[in-house]
C-alpha cells in the first residue's frame, strides 16, 4: 500500500499540487459553494474538527477533476500547515482530525453524487489513511438511515468504529468532545438544519478565514514555482483515482442498489422524514 502511495504521488506529481492554485478565483468560489467543507475550529485534544456538507453539496459547477484537485490540497494543506500547525498549539502530536458530516438535504437524487463521492473516497482511502479519527454523522434522514442499514454490517470493525451517527444535530454529544466556538453552524441551533447565524460567516464559505489562507498559501507557492519552472498553466490537474478495493467497490455497489429501491418503492415519501438511529 505504502509503495501504492507513492507512486501514485509521483505520477500525479501530487507533491506540487499546492503551487497549482484553481483559477480564476470565481472558479475557485464555485467550488466552494458546491463542494461545502470547512475547518471549524479545534477538539479539545487539540484535533482540527472539519465540518463537511455531504447533503447540500452538488459538485455540479465544475469538472470532476477541479473538485478533486480542490479536495487533495485541502487534504495536502492539512497534513502539511494544519497538523503541525495544531501540534504547535496543543504541544503535543497531532496526526488525526474529526470530520462532522451533515447528512441535511440528502434525498434519493443523491445518487446521480455517488460516483464523486466514491471517487474522492477511493483517493483518501488508499492515498491519506487513518488521517480521521473519528466521523461524526449529523442530521440524518431517512434515505440516509436505509442505507446505512444495509452498509454497516459490510463496514470492518476498526472502520465501524470511527463512525458515530448523532441523533439530530448531535449538539450535546459534540460538546463532550469540541467547545461551542468549534461546533459547525449546523451543530449550534437546538434544531436541526445546516443555516447560520448572521454574525457569521459560513464555514463552507470563500470568504471564510480558512479558505482565505489556503487559497492564499497556494497563491504564494504558485509564484514561488513560478520563480524556478516559469508561470504555471492553468486548467485542471488529470489526477488518476486509484482503484478501490473489493470491500469498497461492494459497499458502493450496495448504496446503489438501495437508493434504487428506495426510488421505486415508498422510501421517497418518507425521504424527508427525520428518524432515530441508533449509532454502530
Amino acid at each position: 500500500m505504502l509503495m501504492d502511495c507513492l507512486n501514485w504521488r509521483l505520477q500525479n506529481e501530487i507533491d506540487s499540487v499546492l503551487a497549482k492554485p484553481i483559477l480564476p478565483a470565481d472558479l475557485y468560489r464555485s467550488i466552494r459553494d458546491t463542494l461545502l467543507v470547512g475547518l471549524t475550529g479545534y477538539s479539545k485534544q487539540g484535533q482540527p474538527v472539519y465540518a463537511f456538507g455531504v447533503g447540500l453539496s452538488t459538485f455540479d459547477r465544475a469538472s470532476v477533476n477541479y473538485y478533486l484537485q480542490s479536495h487533495i490540497q485541502m487534504n495536502e494543506y492539512r497534513d502539511r500547515v494544519v497538523l503541525p500547525g495544531a501540534s504547535e498549539m496543543s504541544g503535543k502530536q497531532i496526526n488525526t482530525c474529526l470530520k462532522v458530516m451533515d447528512m441535511t438535504g440528502l434525498k434519493l437524487s443523491a445518487l446521480n453524487q455517488i460516483k464523486m463521492l466514491s471517487t474522492i473516497t477511493a483517493v483518501d482511502d488508499l492515498n491519506y489513511p487513518e488521517k480521521t479519527e473519528t466521523y461524526y454523522i449529523v442530521n440524518a434522514p431517512y434515505v440516509f438511515s436505509a442505507c446505512w442499514k444495509v452498509v454497516k454490517p459490510l463496514l470492518q470493525e476498526r472502520t465501524k468504529k470511527k463512525i458515530k451517527v448523532l441523533y439530530g444535530p448531535g449538539r450535546d454529544e459534540l460538546l463532550k468532545v469540541m467547545d461551542y466556538a468549534s461546533l459547525p453552524h449546523f451543530c449550534k441551533r437546538e434544531g436541526s438544519g445546516s443555516g447560520s447565524s448572521s454574525d457569521e460567516v459560513d464555514c463552507y464559505s470563500y470568504d471564510h478565514p480558512f479558505h482565505q489562507e489556503l487559497y492564499n498559501y497556494v497563491k504564494q507557492q504558485a509564484l514561488r514555482n513560478q520563480d524556478s519552472v516559469g508561470p504555471a498553466k492553468q486548467g485542471s490537474m488529470h489526477v488518476r483515482v486509484p482503484t478501490p478495493d473489493l470491500e469498497e467497490a461492494k459497499i458502493m455497489e450496495t448504496i446503489q442498489s438501495e437508493l434504487h429501491n428506495l426510488k421505486g418503492g415508498d422510501g421517497i415519501s418518507r425521504s424527508f422524514s427525520r428518524i432515530t438511529i441508533e449509532g454502530p
